[in-house]
């Protein structure tokens, strides 16, 4: 027989004995907890229902650690080989039908004139992409540009008029034990208020998933459909992005990801000034000091990471950096785990010199590293409409506009010299409709090679009404011939 004991958890009082011979109880106070209505009134109008659409079936998210994602659904095969996954968001009981067709999530609002913030994994690889306001308005959102390695998407929107935003905050303040505020649409219950604390801050997911990123760690109730939500501090302020939860069913389990808000800002600057996210690269190979590093090299703790290889010309090799280096400190900061250094040196920018503390033969010493650029992700969507105007062209009667490529950009995308011009903008529904969208590289136009944009000017010149264009259009790896046929006037 089980003999459990059940306790009930009380407030204890200190009794005294009065003049009188009467007990007297001492009531501790009891502090009051936070009123989140007022951050949920001022904020939930900026906070939108994102709907992804796929032609074809959706592809899983092949960054998701621990595990593997069904097809369109973001389910793991087995539940309990999946510890730490990816989260997209369905609506209720979707059918397999729409879990191949469909994405739901969560973002928010961060400027008046219509940009929108998410999660890439929300909308990666969409046909077309939606969001429904507060007011039950459904807009169709133009993706601006993604970056997969921060799992950040840009998404813009017309209104027709200003729009609610988000006040942003500085994640870099968050402490352990702060309240924090989710609103999102899980499950597809859209203004879903969740709250709890920061639980951890600088929490690094290792080489497996996103290294880049120091994640925010919460106790917030994070499920399906939350993902590109914002968090909140009780200031009203966006702190982080609601991106992953540690689970080994699919739901909450209590541990919750969001990538601090600083971080997907510094994305969206670079996203709007140049077109893409650019990260900062050491140049070396490493791995955590473990315990027998710790005994050979007789340290005193297992802080820091151990360099194992050191690319050749990068500014590490450079700088004198050797294989059997203790990295110790980058620019100022100690690092308590090896995971620590890739987002330290993720957020540097390409160029700067930054001294880093090593530990060789016993003695500690700092040398100065020029860090260079770490390759581009080749899945990213660039923002090519972030370009001067006077670079973009295009026929109106296409629905699109187009802008050539630099050669750094051929090179990313496996691109030959001369070869492509990348889609800007869609301004008309004969593109839209055609499925083509920002970033797609067009090869040919009506069976011409087609390497810049006066080239394609001039075989899109005196296109008519009835006619077709025929476009040979690049998608990351994958190249399909697609007709645009110009509506006849009316």
């Amino acid at each position: 027989m089980n003999h459990s004991i059940l306790r009930n958890l009380a407030c204890c009082a200190l009794l005294g004995i009065a003049g009188t011979g009467t007990l007297q109880a001492q009531v501790p106070t009891v502090a009051a907890l936070p009123d989140f209505t007022g951050i949920v009134q001022k904020n939930a109008p900026a906070v939108v229902h994102v709907e992804a659409r796929y032609n074809g079936e959706r592809q899983g998210d092949s960054r998701s650690a621990g595990g593997q994602m069904m097809p369109g659904q973001g389910m793991p095969d087995d539940p309990q080989a999946e510890i730490l996954r990816r989260f997209f968001g369905m609506p209720m009981m979707p059918s397999p039908q729409e879990q191949k067709h469909t994405s739901l999530g969560s973002g928010f609002i961060i400027s008046s004139d219509g940009y929108i913030l998410t999660n890439n994994h929300v909308v990666d690889h969409a046909d077309k992409v939606t969001v429904r306001l507060q007011d039950r308005r459904t807009l169709t959102a133009r993706v601006i540009g993604t970056d997969p390695t921060y799992d950040i998407a840009l998404l813009k929107v017309d209104a027709g008029g200003a729009l609610p935003a988000v006040t942003l905050g500085d994640s870099r303040s968050l402490k352990p034990g702060q309240w924090v505020l989710a609103i999102g649409s899980p499950f597809g219950f859209d203004y879903t208020v969740t709250q709890g604390i920061v639980s951890a801050v600088g929490r690094n997911l290792g080489q497996r998933d996103q290294p880049y990123t120091s994640f925010i760690q919460t106790d917030v109730p994070i499920n399906r459909g939350n993902s590109g939500g914002p968090l909140f501090d009780l200031q009203g302020r966006v702190v982080g992005i609601n991106s992953q939860i540690y689970s080994n069913t699919g739901d909450y389990l209590g541990v919750s990801f969001s990538i601090p808000i600083d971080v997907a800002m510094n994305a969206v600057q670079q996203l709007k000034s140049k077109g893409y996210v650019s990260r900062g690269m050491l140049g070396v190979t490493m791995q955590p000091v473990d315990d027998d590093i710790v005994k050979a090299f007789h340290l005193e703790n297992g802080a820091g990471a151990a360099v194992v290889d050191v690319s050749p010309g990068s500014g590490a090799a450079k700088a004198g950096i050797q294989p059997g280096d203790i990295i110790l400190a980058y620019n100022g900061q100690p690092l308590q785990q090896a995971a620590d250094l890739p987002p330290l040196v993720g957020m540097t920018k390409p160029g700067s010199k930054v001294p880093v503390e090593i530990l060789r033969n016993g003695k500690k010493q700092t040398l100065d590293v020029t860090i260079s650029e770490a390759s581009r992700d080749k899945t990213a969507v660039n923002n090519q409409g972030a370009m001067p105007s006077s670079s973009r062209s295009g026929s109106a009667a296409l629905g699109l506009t187009v802008q050539s490529i630099d050669n750094d950009t051929r090179t990313q995308l496996g691109l030959k010299p001369g070869q492509g011009v990348v889609i800007g903008d869609i301004t008309g529904p004969v593109a839209a409709q055609a499925g083509l969208r920002a970033g797609d590289v067009i090869l040919m136009v009506n069976q011409q090679k087609i390497g810049s944009v006066a080239e394609f000017e001039a075989a899109t010149k005196g296109v008519k009404a009835g006619s077709t264009v025929l476009l040979l259009v690049r998608r990351g790896e994958q190249s399909n011939f697609v007709g645009l046929t110009v509506p006849e006037d009316k």
